[in-house]
């Protein structure tokens, strides 16, 4: 029954992380398209002044805040390396205080 439990459990969760992602790139798609439409229309209305690049900047720092929610940092700071520096951090205390 536990073990049931459990695969129900890990179902659901990896159903939730697959819903995060699709979300993630249906985001990504329209911003692309977004970006698109506000450079198109800054340069036909006022091609000597580039606003658009605000927009752009606001958009992909947002975009970037979603993949880091999403995917964890890209850098290293995600659970699995908690879970080595734990041990690491375990094993030195463990064989500093072994004398």
């Amino acid at each position: 029954m536990e073990r049931l439990y459990k695969e129900e459990e890990r179902y659901l969760k990896a159903k939730k992380k697959v819903k995060e992602i699709k979300g993630f790139y249906i985001h990504l798609f329209v911003n692309i398209f977004s970006i698109a439409i506000i450079v198109t229309v800054n340069l036909t209305f006022s091609p000597g002044y580039h606003w658009f690049w605000f927009a752009v900047i606001g958009i992909v720092v947002a975009q970037l805040i979603h993949a880091i929610v999403v995917f964890g940092l890209p850098f290293g700071f995600n659970k699995d390396w908690q879970e080595k520096k734990i041990k690491e951090l375990m094993q030195q205390e463990k064989e500093m205080f072994k004398d």
